[in-house]
């Protein structure tokens, strides 16, 4: 059994308990993991503050913080087909897609490797004649980061990449569900040379650990990626230090489709939509909005592709749906499945628990027409699609932004200036038109409303890990007048 280890102030070492990890193929346990708790918080917390102000990394100029990123984005690329292997292993997510992937993941350490040195203060034109005002920007001081399971490797890189071309220092947290890869990245953060304490890799249990990170007195910002449920007790949690805080929430994203639309090129997307990943990606597009005319036709494309999806072993190359992560996650869809059906949602394909070894759930489609049906407004967090139709444009945008959540959508049609007016009119973070599931680290990611604030990737995401501090110099030798006065 291998046995993994965290990653505190430049050392690795035990947590100050430990837990079985469980291959969500087999349902065997297969790693043990530290768990820490609140003295390994408070251990890792005050070595990224003593990073922070005192270590060689807050003498570092911006370009050697960046060259050090560069080092970290090489290093990723050259082990990512392990990093791979062991998310496969301790998730369940397809080795089809972790390997691709990880490999695109070093893409965003490198973006943020040339940020580094590009985050540039301003000067201000001052209405006083005797003063100079300019503006600094400086690291935001140490950053929580707690990270799901999914996509660990990637959410985690649109955290680090822009904290660390900040100057900030951190502690990131694992999710308990499959921290492996994340405690593997962090002997590559080693091999790179980062000062001690800057990167601090741990994983632990919400109650135990993630509360006990997020209210520290010593935490500046907590970056969370999860659901809306636990990010409130992020959010309460924060009161305790008043940090900030950025949220990337779950979804329950619009999939609209119109009749002009390239019907065999939307059906791929949508596919990949909600059946890559087995569904448990936040922008899954869970919400297929199809115009009346074609829904049949379209439902019935979208049957035959989801029948004909290969499910097997996750370390599978030729796998294209793998077990979803948790036993715990396996019976929560099965039952939002069946309450959905009963309250008048019709399966189409699907809709139950797979009879074989491990977490599987058949991909499943549920005709959600004039039906209230739970599976509308829930996040399955699994391979479920929902299906609605409509009639007119103002319909398929009403239909789109009847949700408490606004991260991702998708828009299929040909027509240019319908897709402009849908487009402006989404009330989502992110519009895919004619394409789904694109990223890049060039471009912010993030949502409104239950999905979150905050942006990801891009320049924006790496302002956010600053604070600004302005700078008065006065230019005049003369004394200074009236003290009583406010210059």
């Amino acid at each position: 059994m291998r046995r993994f280890q965290h990653y505190i102030d430049g050392e690795f070492s035990d947590g100050e308990a430990s837990y079985p990890s469980i291959d969500p193929a087999t349902g065997a346990i297969w790693a043990e993991m530290p768990e820490a708790r609140e003295g390994d918080v408070d251990r890792a917390v005050n070595a990224a503050e003593r990073a922070l102000y005192e270590g060689p990394w807050a003498k570092m100029t911006a370009t050697q913080r960046g060259k050090l990123l560069y080092k970290l984005a090489d290093l990723v690329a050259a082990n990512a087909q392990v990093l791979a292997e062991l998310e496969t292993r301790d998730t369940g997510k397809i080795i089809r897609e972790t390997s691709a992937q990880i490999a695109y993941v070093a893409e965003y350490y490198r973006y943020y490797a040339g940020i580094a040195d590009k985050i540039e203060g301003s000067y201000l034109p001052i209405d006083k004649p005797d003063m100079d005002v300019w503006l600094r920007r400086e690291p935001i001081g140490v950053v929580a980061m707690v990270v799901p399971w999914n996509s660990q490797l990637f959410l985690s890189a649109v955290k680090i990449g822009p904290a660390l071309a900040a100057g900030c220092t951190m502690v990131v947290k694992a999710s308990e569900d499959g921290p492996a890869p994340l405690l593997e990245f962090a002997r590559l953060v080693h091999e790179a040379g980062f000062p001690a304490g800057v990167v601090n890799v741990i994983t632990g249990f919400g109650a135990s650990c993630g509360a006990a990170l997020g209210r520290h007195p010593k935490v500046a910002h907590v970056a969370f990626t999860g659901g809306p449920e636990t990010a409130r007790h992020v959010v309460r949690n924060s009161a305790e230090n008043l940090a900030s805080t950025s949220l990337e929430l779950g979804g329950k994203s619009p999939f609209i489709v119109f009749a002009d639309a390239d019907l065999e090129s939307a059906a791929n997307a949508q596919v990949a939509g909600i059946f890559a990943a087995t569904g448990q990606s936040c922008v899954a597009g869970s919400r297929l909005i199809v115009e009346r005319s074609v829904k049949d036709k379209f439902v019935a494309l979208l049957r035959e592709k989801a029948e004909a999806i290969r499910i097997g072993a996750p370390l599978d190359m030729a796998t294209e749906v793998g077990p979803l992560a948790t036993k715990r996650q396996q019976d929560n869809i099965g039952a939002l499945v069946a309450n959905s059906i009963e309250s008048g949602a019709r399966l189409v394909t699907g809709g139950s628990k797979i009879d074989r070894e491990g977490f599987y759930f058949a991909p499943t489609i549920l005709d959600c027409d004039e039906v209230a049906s739970p599976s509308l407004i829930e996040e399955f967090f699994g391979p479920v699609l929902s299906v609605v139709s409509f009639e007119t444009e103002a319909e398929a945008l009403r239909l789109a932004n009847d949700t408490r959540y606004g991260l991702a959508s998708g828009l299929f049609t040909q027509n240019l200036t319908r897709a402009h007016r849908l487009m402006k009119g989404i009330r989502a973070g992110i519009v895919w038109v004619n394409t789904y599931r694109a990223v890049s680290p060039i471009a912010p990611f993030g949502g409104f409303g239950l999905s979150g604030h905050g942006r990801e990737g891009g320049m924006a995401a790496a302002l956010d890990y600053t604070r600004t501090k302005t700078i008065w110099l006065r230019t005049s030798d003369d004394p200074i007048p009236d003290p009583f006065v406010m210059r």
